[in-house]
């Protein structure tokens, strides 16, 4: 490693970067050429484009927009070397198959060697990595402050005994995130929220959201999750008689929501539905079994799925969406009846980590909806799948900022039990492969964040859909492996439920499944949007040739 290499500019690191984007860009024009059918041909490249161009793009974001003193541009710089390593891993062997040379990446090797050199990493100043608020602004800073608290003083002292005991999450909480406003943080103020339209309105949620998951992911960060799918999902069809109903009270916690979309037999695949719901004088007989729909027990209200149409060559398009209302119900499991026979059976499904929320599998047996319970009226027969998208959009970018919480909780765990921790007459921090483990997950960490924001940002113009899949797509995978090894630092110490490591470590896992399975978000959302941009960019170089 040499002084010069070590202490490139930004400028200089996101050029190296822009090799590795031209090189993933490459890959993904080959594949567009193909035409139809290259990507179900060829999902293995797919899917690692995906993973791919996400760790590229968080990567120059991270250097765009990290705090620019000298520790947290170092932790950039780090994390866009680990990125292009990640590329070249994944390349090695198949450069044909990537329309790439064995040499392609070679301009990049001279930055990543010394981004990558265990002494450069190891040198890293981990404290600086303890105050997530580097890149926010006053305003959001006292929401960070203001979440934060109320999750350490409100939540912190329940977190394990919830977890270890699979207990509810107490009334308490949900009652003191209403009073401050956590659920309508992204509805607008006309509907009772604090969205007031400035271009910010999706950041005060991602700052609560991980400051919330930062103490617990299933007791508090979660608890926005739902009511923002809803709310979006309303925004974005509903008949304003609806948005006046229900986002005031989704805004102000007097309802929680759950959402019900996916099937026993149909996971991610939405277009398979068999979920339906039939006509009945003035409102909708609802019949089949959902599954995996978490705090449907104390929901309030469902956002439920269903085919309307019941030809079933009409795939997604036969879809609708659907607000049910039903009353609150035990945790271990419920039956709901009505008077003329419709049924709601409710059972909770164990989990290995996730706790608080609790998931169900549910069975409609003809329950009757009045009619303005269809989002959006007649208008809205048949744009089921395209609402609940706009819904899943917002759940995705609220998904990376809980991925991200839990990242910062465990790297402070690790790094103080790191610090403390004494093994042959040193504590483990001042050995280099532990401060190497702990200043990746800083990086990580750092780089998640800033494109988390920035998404946010593009979220609240509308922009978002490839940015919000991209984050969630990485941020999910990275926490499992940043768990991951903060359980190891712990040593056997992790393994054991004394320490909350134990616990994150658990929780991560369910985050590369829920909100888009991470093989269905590369593959179908990811992979084929880029490989569509790919396509429009051929066309429009091909006509104007």
């Amino acid at each position: 490693m040499t002084t010069s290499d070590s202490h490139l500019s930004v400028e200089e690191a996101l050029e190296a970067l822009d090799v590795g984007r031209q090189v993933a860009a490459a890959a993904v024009a080959a594949l567009a050429a193909e035409g139809k059918g290259a990507l179900d041909g060829n999902q293995v490249l797919a899917y690692d484009l995906a993973h791919v161009t996400a760790g590229l793009e968080v990567a120059a974001i991270g250097l765009r927009d990290c705090p620019k003193d000298p520790e947290s541009v170092k932790l950039a710089k780090i994390f866009a070397a680990d990125a292009l390593a990640d590329l070249a891993s994944r390349m090695f062997s198949q450069e044909q198959a990537w329309s790439a040379t064995t040499n392609s990446l070679d301009a990049t090797r001279g930055f990543v060697s010394a981004h990558r050199h265990p002494d450069y990493v190891a040198s890293s100043q981990l404290e600086s990595a303890m105050d997530p608020s580097g890149m926010l602004d006053a305003d959001f800073q006292m929401v960070a402050e203001a979440f934060r608290r109320f999750a350490e003083e409100r939540v912190g002292p329940l977190a394990e005994s919830i977890h270890r005991g699979n207990l509810d999450v107490p009334e308490a909480v949900i009652e003191g995130l209403g009073e401050l406003g956590a659920f309508g943080l992204s509805v607008p103020e006309a509907y009772g929220g604090a969205a007031s339209g400035d271009g910010n309105d999706y950041l005060a949620m991602v700052v609560a959201t991980e400051e919330l998951s930062r103490v617990s992911l299933g007791a508090a960060g979660s608890l926005i999750t739902r009511p923002e799918i809803l709310a979006r999902a309303l925004l974005a069809g509903g008949t304003e008689s609806q948005k006046k109903h229900w986002l005031p009270r989704l805004a102000s916690g007097d309802i929680m929501a759950a959402v019900a979309v996916t099937e026993p037999d149909h996971g991610s695949d939405v277009a398979g539905l068999t979920f339906s719901a039939r006509p009945q004088g003035d409102g909708w007989r609802l019949d089949g079994t959902k599954t995996w729909c978490t705090f449907a027990a104390r929901a309030d209200v469902l956002m439920v799925l269903a085919r309307t149409d019941p030809d079933r060559s009409a795939g997604h398009k036969g879809l609708s969406l659907f607000v049910v209302e039903k009353d609150r119900a035990s945790s271990a499991g419920f039956v709901l009846s009505q008077p003329d026979g419709g049924r709601l059976e409710g059972r909770p499904i164990d989990t290995l980590g996730y706790r608080g929320m609790h998931s169900y599998e549910l069975s409609f047996d003809a329950w009757l909806v009045p009619g303005d319970c269809l989002v959006g009226g007649q208008a809205g027969l048949g744009r089921g799948f395209y609402l609940q998208m706009e819904g899943f959009e917002n759940g995705r970018l609220q998904t990376a900022a809980r991925a991200v919480g839990l990242m910062q909780a465990a790297f402070e765990a690790a790094l103080r039990y790191a610090e403390q921790r004494v093994v042959f007459g040193r504590p483990i921090v001042d050995y280099q492969l532990t401060r190497v483990k702990l200043a990746r997950m800083a990086a990580i960490i750092q780089s998640c964040r800033a494109y988390n924001y920035h998404a946010a940002g593009l979220a609240a113009r509308g922009t978002a859909r490839l940015e919000a899949s991209l984050i969630k797509a990485f941020s999910c995978r990275a926490a499992e492996w940043v768990a991951r090894e903060a359980l190891q630092i712990h040593g056997g110490m992790g393994y054991a439920e004394e320490y909350p490591v134990s616990r994150y470590f658990v929780d991560a896992r369910v985050l590369s499944i829920f909100e888009g399975a991470d093989e269905t978000l590369a593959l179908k959302v990811i992979a084929r949007r880029l490989v569509e941009a790919a396509t429009s960019t051929a066309g429009d170089a091909s006509r104007g040739g």
